[in-house]
């Protein structure tokens, strides 16, 4: 092995090790910030109004607005998912309803923009109609059973 050459190993070494070091530090921080019922109760008023729009849009003819909420509707509901203190009785009755909202939005997600609206819009509602009864859960979370 020339010179050059242990020289690269050394600097990738240390450019993994930097990774590593990142991610961890990143890791860190979003456990931290995670299991908070206000960002969770945020999450998902963020979540119910995609769902709203979604189908609102929806009843307007527009194919590509209802996959663009639902698709925002599945990322705030995994989000909110990741997030949920394992504690809460409320949090584990959401789970359902969040997991729900995410399969009716991979159903619209799969058929696309360019079906016609109407046919996107029963999971579509069915997804807001997930989303809503998870709110009702995720509204009555608090801190440490406060």
């Amino acid at each position: 092995m020339t010179r050059s050459d242990r020289k690269l190993v050394v600097k990738r070494r240390v450019f993994q090790s930097l990774i590593v070091v990142a991610l961890s530090l990143s890791f860190g921080m979003s456990f931290v910030q995670a299991g908070s019922p206000k960002s969770v109760q945020d999450r998902g008023k963020a979540m119910l109004r995609d769902a709203e729009d979604m189908v609102m849009d929806g009843g307007m003819g527009d194919g590509k607005a209802i996959v663009h909420h639902c698709g925002e509707v599945a990322k705030h509901a995994e989000a909110i998912l990741q997030s949920l203190p394992l504690t809460d009785e409320h949090g584990k009755d959401a789970v359902p309803h969040l997991q729900e909202a995410i399969k009716q939005c991979q159903r619209v997600a799969a058929m696309g923009d360019t079906v016609d609206p109407g046919a996107s819009l029963n999971p579509a509602t069915k997804a807001r109609a997930a989303a809503r009864e998870a709110m009702k859960h995720l509204s009555v979370l608090r801190d440490n059973g406060a």
